[in-house]
């Protein structure tokens, strides 16, 4: 008799790496925003398009949840592949600069592609890792913050794409890329058997603020809980601050250096420096970083101490965008918090409510990561518009205090802990 050989859940991290490289590519939207407003397009206008991919990221990441349980991880990968590299296929056939079109390809379809997928390897590696959920959450999602430095320095100073080949080829080349990324990452995303654990590990006691160990909510009790919609609201600020600034990376401090004295080409380097190199490289650590520090501090603590001391980092940036050495300080930190967002809602969901179903769950608490993406780029665009950035990050930094107070009061469900 042939023994059946085990499967190493340590695949499950190389997959999802792959998976999430591909995906951060939307975090790479500042390095096109340049070309497009050297074509016609006002600030605002740029926003459109990375705020309709962010609001379709999420709204999909609620339906791949639900579709999870029918279809596997493994088939939702590969529709999430398929549909990402295909928008970005045909904006590079025939979107060019035209808006309507670059909304629809890269914004509309490539934002529905990257929420069929994304939440595929949070959901996996969950369940093969119920002993290391915060670090294999981080890992799994880093990924997609170390994404965006390398789609944004290929399309720029590695590989110059865009300035050789131009916008359309550059999109038609990142499309086929990423196809074939998440088609092979999604060769691991499979579940473990039911009850299965980890060999030599039992679930611990429940600590304060988790739900009882067996207890899992499905989402629509989960809806009419008020909890639900705190850690909505705490997600929906602190991302959309983060967001904020990434859509605003190169325009916001290229302003603010040639304020400064320096001229219009090297502020722009230093500004796609501090997006492509500082941002996206410690927001890819803080994804793992973060998640490290919860399992040892816990959730709720570690999303209060995240988004507090992210509301400050956002209204001292408006003084520290003007020097080359603060404005990659600042950049690096406020990538650094944001990276934690996608490691500890994910969890923090799973505390509050159980994490058997997390892939239904966090489609939900997802939602509120394309609501910030909508409200905070859009906000800082128009402001933008009307020569008010400082205003725009002032406004991010308060609603951070406020997502801090609101994680703060979360515990879990009445009824999920009887």
């Amino acid at each position: 008799m042939v023994k059946k050989r085990r499967f190493n859940r340590w695949l499950v991290v190389v997959g999802a790496v792959l998976i999430q490289l591909a995906l951060g590519a939307i975090y790479a939207w500042p390095v096109f925003t340049p070309s497009l407003e050297a074509a016609g397009w006002s600030k605002a206008q740029t926003q459109i398009v990375f705020s309709a991919g962010l609001f379709f990221f999420a709204v999909l990441t609620v339906v791949s949840g639900r579709l999870m349980p029918r279809l596997g991880p493994r088939k939702l990968a590969l529709a999430g592949g398929i549909v990402l590299g295909a928008g970005n296929i045909l904006a590079g056939l025939v979107g060019g600069t035209n808006i309507g079109l670059l909304v629809l390809f890269i914004g509309v379809i490539g934002g529905s592609g990257i929420g069929l997928a994304y939440i595929v390897p949070i959901a996996v590696g969950m369940r093969w890792f119920p002993d290391k959920k915060g670090l294999i959450t981080g890992l799994a999602v880093a990924g997609f913050g170390f994404g965006a430095m390398f789609w944004i320095k290929f399309a720029g100073t590695w590989g110059d794409l865009i300035e050789k080949v131009g916008l359309s080829q550059t999109f038609f080349f990142y499309g086929i890329l990423f196809l074939a990324m998440v088609v092979v990452g999604g060769i691991w995303m499979v579940f473990p058997p039911d009850g299965w654990n980890p060999e030599g590990w039992s679930p611990p006691a429940p600590k304060r603020g988790q739900v009882a160990e067996g207890t899992h909510l499905k989402s629509r009790d989960m809806l009419r809980t008020p909890q639900f919609y705190m850690i909505f609201l705490t997600f929906a600020f602190s991302a959309g601050a983060g967001l904020m600034t990434i859509g605003l990376m190169k325009l916001f401090p290229r302003d603010a250096l040639q304020s400064s004295g320096m001229t219009p080409e090297a502020a722009g380097a230093v500004a796609g420096t501090a997006m492509a190199f500082f941002f996206s490289l410690a927001n890819g650590f803080g994804r793992i970083a973060w998640g490290y520090l919860s399992d040892r501090l816990g959730r709720k603590l570690s999303v209060v101490l995240m988004c507090s001391s992210q509301g400050i980092l956002m209204m001292a940036f408006v003084k520290m965008a003007g020097m080359p050495s603060t404005l990659y300080l600042f950049s690096a930190l406020i990538g650094f918090n944001f990276g934690g967002n996608f490691t500890l809602f994910p969890t923090l969901t799973a505390d509050t409510f159980g994490a058997r179903h997390i892939g239904q769950l966090y489609g939900w608490v997802f939602l509120a990561y394309g609501v910030g993406g909508i409200l905070g780029p859009m906000l800082g665009g128009r402001l933008g518009d009307m020569g008010n950035f400082p205003l725009a990050f002032m406004i991010c930094g308060a609603l951070c205090f406020l997502a801090a107070l609101l994680a703060a009061a979360v515990r879990p469900p009445r009824a999920a802990v009887e």
